[in-house]
């Protein structure tokens, strides 16, 4: 397949470099389908009123961009999808257009541009436009970045908010969690480990860092274990002492508050014998 490069650049690479609407033309709504490839799944409608309202004193000032539809059949829209939606709202018969030739990919690629600079897309939103263009147009992570104008690094994290548990997902959809609490429930290993934390997480209404905190303690994510303070010479010839005593292996741990000194033994004989010498003169 060949990939187009530079996407990255935004919507400069459709529109008239000079930003002027001379290019545009009006086009009936109704001929405008939407994008099936647009990446966002939800439109905030007191945002769309507010914009209707504008639209209706001022118009539309800046106009959508479109690709003609296949076999000559309407429009496909590219980007404008709030303006598009809004002028419905409004009342408005037609809209200023710009027409321009684009493939399925360019239309993905185009409309997540158009989101992330425009609109906050949900990460969510944004990690399905990015699977999208890996698993449907072969891109690779890093492919992806260049056409979005994002980090390699950004594109990773985001495709792997895709791998929470339902229940999470819905939530961060909703706005209920944000992106920072879903990273940190990440390091759950299982579904049922996520939504637990998760119904924990709205119940207390537990922040970013006390989440982060909780799921270390779960097992999400293990301090490194302290490094074991050298044993003296005293310690170590206690030990030999109390092997010899006893005729068995002794392991002699101290902390910084005591320690413990833990006697094996192999067989309930050797048990037995233990106790009775352990007790003499008790």
């Amino acid at each position: 397949m060949s990939r187009q490069r530079g996407l990255g650049r935004g919507l400069d690479a459709l529109i008239p470099s000079d930003g002027a609407a001379g290019g545009a033309t009006d086009l009936p709504l109704e001929a405008i389908q939407r994008n099936p490839r647009q990446p966002r799944q939800r439109l905030d409608a007191a945002e769309l009123r507010e914009l209707a309202e504008s639209i209706r004193k001022h118009g539309v000032l800046q106009p959508l961009i479109v690709s003609p539809g296949e076999a000559g059949r309407g429009y496909i829209l590219i980007a404008g999808e709030r303006r598009l939606e809004a002028a419905r709202l409004a009342g408005l018969k037609t809209v200023p257009a710009i027409v321009r030739r684009a493939t399925e990919q360019q239309r993905l690629e185009l409309a997540l541009v158009e989101n992330l600079q425009r609109t906050d897309l949900g990460a969510l939103e944004a990690a399905e436009g990015y699977r999208q263009l890996i698993d449907e147009f072969g891109l690779s992570h890093q492919e992806v970045a260049e056409q979005i104008g994002k980090s390699r690094t950004a594109v990773s994290n985001t495709l792997r908010l895709l791998k929470l548990a339902a229940e999470v997902r819905a939530a961060l959809a909703a706005g209920e969690i944000s992106e920072g609490h879903a990273r940190a429930l990440l390091a759950l290993n299982t579904a049922p480990a996520q939504t637990a934390v998760l119904h924990t997480v709205r119940k207390r209404g537990l922040n970013v860092r006390q989440t982060e905190e909780l799921v270390r303690k779960l097992g999400g994510e293990r301090r490194r274990p302290a490094p074991r303070r050298a044993r003296s010479a005293d310690e170590s010839d206690l030990e030999e002492r109390l092997r010899r005593s006893l005729g068995t292996r002794v392991s002699l741990r101290r902390g910084r508050r005591g320690g413990s000194l833990v006697i094996h033994f192999y067989s309930d004989e050797e048990l037995n014998a233990l106790v009775d010498r352990l007790l003499e003169g008790g």
